[in-house]
């Protein structure tokens, strides 16, 4: 009784887990480049009371053993890197990723982060920002004299632009993937950061032969989370957590019962 106690407990808290990752992704439905996370589960250590293939006689084995599982608990958080729709905005400077692979962005500190939000802005010198007012690690910088309409963003990440009717080079922005995209750090603002379980970026080489990834220019992801799907997941978390309180209240009747018997 006390085992199904706390591996009923065990099965609400990693429900509880689960409905946090459930209300992150709902939350999450509109925000440029995001990707779904989906918790994973393991069962925990197991209580053996019997060995398979130990013996029942002294010619005979158990065919079976006898183990009883303590519970539950969440293993990991897996985000889907699964390419969102794309949505067009007419607006210049929105940069949608047709693949895989992620734009490299320089933090205050100096550091490199990675983020698939293309929506980008121009500050007053011209230079291609992020919502936050993050560079690009490769500066791109449009001549603040040129027209916004005359910015012209190349499937192979070049930026050029129109100046007293002479084509102008901005600079080039590059897309970078990872071997396990799944391992990056999430830092929040739309940017994650690589380290030993995602490897070192490798920058994606847009003329290679057979390359799918490409760029598209007035267009930004949307979420890749389907609110239908995780309704379902809600609903799913929601019973299993109610199925779970409802063992600890039944093994607490078995325990109750069994304390009032009297010889």
């Amino acid at each position: 009784m006390m085992r199904a106690l706390w591996s009923a407990a065990s099965g609400m808290i990693a429900q509880q887990t689960n409905m946090d990752v459930v209300a992150h992704n709902l939350a999450n439905v509109n925000t440029y480049g995001n990707k779904k996370v989906r918790a994973e589960f393991q069962d925990l250590l197991y209580q053996t009371l019997r060995d398979p293939g130990g013996n029942s006689s002294a010619t005979t084995t158990y065919p079976q053993g006898k183990q009883v599982g303590l519970g539950v608990r969440v293993a990991a958080t897996h985000r889907v890197f699964v390419q969102g729709p794309l949505e067009s905005t007419d607006n210049p400077t929105d940069v949608g990723i047709q693949g895989d692979g992620f734009f490299k962005i320089r933090l205050p500190n100096g550091d490199a982060a990675y983020t698939r939000d293309g929506s980008f802005k121009l500050d007053s010198d011209g230079n291609l920002l992020t919502t936050d007012g993050y560079h690009l690690f490769e500066e791109v910088t449009i001549d603040p004299n040129a027209s916004r309409d005359s910015i012209v963003i190349a499937a192979d990440g070049t930026v050029s632009y129109t100046l007293n009717n002479a084509i102008q080079n901005a600079g080039t922005i590059n897309v970078y993937r990872f071997i396990n995209p799944e391992g990056l750090t999430s830092l929040g603002k739309n940017l994650f950061r690589a380290n030993d379980a995602s490897g070192d970026e490798i920058q994606v080489d847009f003329n290679q032969s057979g390359q799918a990834n490409s760029l598209a220019q007035g267009v930004v992801e949307m979420s890749g989370v389907q609110v239908v799907e995780e309704m379902v997941n809600m609903i799913i978390a929601q019973r299993a957590y109610e199925s779970n309180s409802k063992a600890i209240t039944t093994s607490d009747s078995m325990l109750e019962i069994a304390n009032s018997i009297k010889r």
